[in-house]
């Protein structure tokens, strides 16, 4: 037990930090997110989102912590990134489609509710919101049609905002209606 005492201390450190930068983190993307009247379902997308790279950094640090050979976690990291890679690589759009959704949280100014016209030469896909997920954004046209339409295809295509709701319905919306 003793031999092990320095690894202990440092793992409970570690532990401790990560507590505290998760509870920061989602601190931070509430309160961004309630300033930008963020819907609460888009929130939780991108706090996942950020809790999986707070966990992915603290086992990181955890296994250099109790020593685990730094050749061997290398080769281990990169085999697994490299099935990421080809994972990732054969359905590209659903890595693109999350990060045109972490796009679309911190920075469009596009709300649930609002009307919106998706800028397509093809198609016409003009109509109302209905929301906003990790991988896809749901619009009812205005032939009362329901489209789901890829986040990525959103951010390639451009958005048309006709009508926006206004922000303090979004505002009660985040807080239950009171």
């Amino acid at each position: 037990m003793l031999a092990y005492k320095m690894e202990i201390l440092y793992s409970i450190i570690l532990l401790s930090v990560m507590v505290i930068v998760i509870f920061l983190t989602k601190r931070a993307i509430g309160k961004f997110g309630f300033i930008k009247a963020i819907e609460i379902n888009r929130r939780k997308v991108i706090l996942n989102l950020s809790y999986l790279l707070i966990y992915i950094i603290s086992i990181s640090i955890l296994a250099i912590i109790w020593g685990v050979d730094h050749k061997q976690f290398a080769v281990f990291i990169s085999s697994v990134l490299a099935v990421l890679g080809v994972g990732f690589f054969a359905q590209w759009s659903i890595l693109s489609s999350l990060t045109a959704s972490v796009i679309l949280f911190f920075s469009h100014p596009v709300r649930i509710g609002d009307r919106i016209r998706i800028l397509d030469k093809d198609f016409d896909w003009t109509g109302e919101l209905i929301d906003i997920t990790g991988f896809y954004l749901f619009l009812k046209t205005d032939d009362g049609k329901n489209v789901t339409i890829p986040n990525s295809l959103v951010m390639q295509k451009g958005i048309e905002i006709l009508d926006k709701v206004p922000r303090v319905q979004n505002e009660e919306i985040d807080q239950g209606g009171n």
